[in-house]
């Protein structure tokens, strides 16, 4: 199972500020740890994280599986598969 990746940039920025690595091997149960908060979040993205355990099992899929900016906050996320 591949990794999942959630890094956080501010605008203009080469390297994240914030970056979640969640082991594959572990993502169904962290999935379970996920506040609801922060997963209504993912969710009003369109981001569902069933699917994204779905993906992680696959060998070949990998690599940013979404991006998105946020531009009133100068954010951009990526969400990949490692």
């Amino acid at each position: 199972m591949a990794d999942l990746k959630i890094r956080v940039f501010k605008a203009g920025e080469a390297q994240p500020e914030t970056t979640v690595t969640i082991p594959g091997g572990v993502l169904k149960v962290a999935s379970r740890l996920i506040p609801k908060q922060a997963a209504a979040a993912l969710r009003d993205k369109g981001i569902d994280l069933d699917e994204l355990i779905k993906l992680s099992t696959n060998p070949e899929i990998s690599g940013t599986i979404i991006e998105f900016e946020e531009h009133r906050k100068n954010e951009k996320v990526v969400i990949s598969l490692e």
